[in-house]
């Protein structure tokens, strides 16, 4: 017996009668009301076999039952057959099946949807004649090499776990193709969340990250700003004063280019949107917006979209809006004024990088307005934003500080410390030292959890946003953000501390939290999927939340891979640069380059975090941290790295 719940309205024969013939038993369902689905149709199929259905879930569930145990389940009770609108809607069918002694039975069950009624029935039909078993074993065989390009062996078992399947899958099923979760059923696309996202998979599967790299790109305003988050198909969405969505498109298209090499994504003429700009006094507006006629390069796109984070406030640093990477921030500049230090750092980094791609196009102008720019950001940044011990996080729009060991909540916020690192932009005393803070304020070794802010909001004044609206110590609020500590980890790594980059991504492995019976009890969700958040609060303190939808997944797979295992792929070469705890004594890799493999030995038997002194291939010395350039010629190569 099947089950399905959603708004809809049943279209299927009566009860079988002798006038039935077995291929006609099926079970549609539509939902006319719907202003962008009302044509499509959804189906149920036990292949013809089902003997009896309803579109009631009470009937299906009975009165006072529930769905563990339903009504429907207890001895044999044939469904009425009553389907249409005005009930508790779903779709449940019940086959009959005799089992004897020692055998087996299988049933092919059918769920999905079509354009219309008559693609429906066409797809049931087609399913039911299909060979399911090629078919199953073709899906398989997909999912085996999308996540099977990077294979690693560590002496971290658990690590391993994720690194080698679940991280990739997580990203890749969830992110990226389902956009859903148990937590967020949307579908909808953000502008930053899945460019972050298939930054995980540009080598497994570039072809998905270009495709989306060049949809995102076509959700930009000719202004330089971007729909925040947008539902296909029909492209309506919201349009923001976001600071920080639009930059993180050069951002994507600069690792992107860095790994595959493809300057021809470039020159993609790809349109604009057209629609009305967020009215004074608001915040951000709601509607569907028009396709331009005209088109830009994707190099203009990203152009239009730097530009645009040129205005600085008071204390010569970026202006907030209402939010930068921390959407609940959405109060600190809504006036118009406030200011992100954060984003100093982000835009310092995506400014000068691609800077070096406008020059190589010819566009020396515009490098050189970049250029100047950022060197403008790293002298404010490190006249106003630096607090003492740690960077600030931001100004309010009164031009109060924000992150600053003056406020009585939100001290020290981590994402303005790991940025001052990965930004490469932070004087190197200031950043080691904000990252000791962040360290000893933020990272709470005996609970397992790495917080991104502390105290937690609660009284403040004035309210830096909705963010005030979380229970202290729960999500952005003063709670284990798997996002932000993500990045922490790679500003360990970047100073060379493989002991800390390591602790991180074991209190970020969900695999630690299922240890004991006790620890699941705690936890409450599931230990195998990467978690949005840990509470870090009394007295729900280690609690999982917002597993599944969340982009932590890719940055925790990157992090493993390109900053622990430190495997950097770049065109047709690829290095190795790893920064792991001082007590492996090392770790292998293997990587598949078309018909070619590779298999990396990494040594440590200096018990060192960093240092590559010697690489051979196939036997043959190469110079220390030299590229080795990849071949396709259907071998398998051996690498061995040591570190010293």
């Amino acid at each position: 017996m099947w089950s399905g719940f959603g708004n809809s309205a049943g279209d299927v024969p009566p009860a079988p009668d002798h006038r039935n013939r077995r291929a006609e038993r099926r079970f549609l369902a539509h939902n006319p009301w719907n202003e962008e689905f009302s044509e499509r149709v959804a189906f149920a199929d036990f292949a013809g076999k089902q003997t009896s259905w309803t579109g009631d879930r009470t009937e299906f569930i009975g009165r006072n039952g529930t769905p563990a145990r339903p009504a429907a389940l207890e001895g044999f009770h044939r469904l009425s057959g009553e389907v249409g609108a005005g009930r508790d809607p779903c779709a449940a069918l019940q086959a009959v099946v005799f089992l004897p002694p020692g055998e087996e039975v299988r049933m092919d069950f059918f769920l999905g949807q079509g354009a219309d009624r008559a693609q429906a029935l066409d797809l049931i039909q087609r399913y039911r004649r299909l060979n399911l078993e090629t078919s199953l074993a073709e899906v398989k065989k997909r999912w085996e090499n999308d996540l099977s390009a990077v294979q690693v062996r560590t002496p971290d078992p658990s690590m391993d776990l994720l690194l080698n399947r679940w991280l990739l899958y997580q990203t890749l099923a969830c992110r990226v193709l389902a956009r859903t979760g148990l937590y967020q059923g949307g579908g909808a696309y953000g502008f930053r969340d899945q460019l972050q996202d298939v930054l995980a998979l540009v080598v497994a599967r570039r072809d998905i990250a270009r495709e989306h790299i060049l949809r995102a790109a076509g959700r930009q305003f000719p202004e330089g700003d971007v729909q925040h988050w947008w539902h296909p198909p029909s492209g309506r969405g919201v349009r923001t004063r976001i600071s920080d969505d639009a930059a993180w498109l050069p951002y994507s298209v600069l690792h992107y280019l860095e790994v595959t090499g493809d300057t021809a994504i470039l020159d993609e003429q790809i349109p604009f949107l057209k629609g009305p700009p967020v009215p004074a006094g608001k915040d951000d507006v709601y509607f569907l917006p028009q396709t331009s006629s005209g088109k830009a390069t994707l190099f203009e796109h990203c152009a239009r979209a730097l530009d645009l984070g040129l205005s600085v406030g008071a204390h010569g640093l970026p202006l907030i809006g209402t939010g930068d990477w921390n959407d609940g921030m959405n109060r600190v500049g809504h006036e118009g004024k406030g200011e992100s230090v954060w984003l100093a750092w982000f835009l310092h980094t995506t400014l000068w990088e691609f800077a070096k791609v406008a020059e190589a196009r010819g566009e020396t102008a515009r490098a050189e307005k970049w250029r100047l720019h950022v060197g403008d950001l790293k002298s404010a940044v490190e006249r106003n934003g630096w607090d003492g011990e740690w960077y600030r996080r931001a100004y309010f729009d009164d031009g109060s500080p924000l992150g600053s060991a003056a406020n009585a909540e939100c001290r020290i916020d981590s994402i303005a410390q790991s940025w001052g690192v990965l930004s490469g932009a932070a004087d190197p005393a200031r950043a080691a030292r904000a990252m000791a803070s962040l360290d000893a304020h933020l990272v709470r070794r005996s609970e397992g959890l790495a917080l991104l802010l502390t105290p937690p909001f609660e009284h403040a004044v004035p309210s830096p946003g909705y963010i005030q609206g979380y229970v202290p110590g729960v999500r952005e609020n003063g709670g284990q953000y798997a996002h932000a500590a993500v990045w922490a980890l790679l500003a360990f790594a970047e100073l060379g501390d493989g002991d800390k980059a390591g602790d991180l991504f074991t209190i970020l492995n969900p695999i630690h939290r299922g240890r004991s019976r006790a620890d699941i009890h705690r936890y409450k969700v599931e230990p195998y999927v990467t978690a949005a958040d840990v509470y870090a609060a009394a007295p729900h303190e280690g609690r999982g939340g917002w597993t599944w939808y969340t982009g932590s997944a890719g940055w925790l797979y990157r992090a493993g891979i390109e900053w622990i295992l430190g495997f950097r792929l770049s065109g047709t070469t690829f290095f190795m640069d790893p920064c792991i705890p001082r007590a492996w004594p090392g770790f292998e890799l293997s990587f598949r380059y078309h018909s070619t493999r590779y298999d990396i030995k990494v040594e440590n038997p200096k018990n060192v975090s960093r240092g590559v002194t010697l690489v051979e291939v196939d036997g043959r010395s190469a110079r220390g941290g030299a590229a080795i350039l990849l071949t396709d010629d259907g071998a398998t190569h051996t690498v061995r790295i040591l570190l010293g």
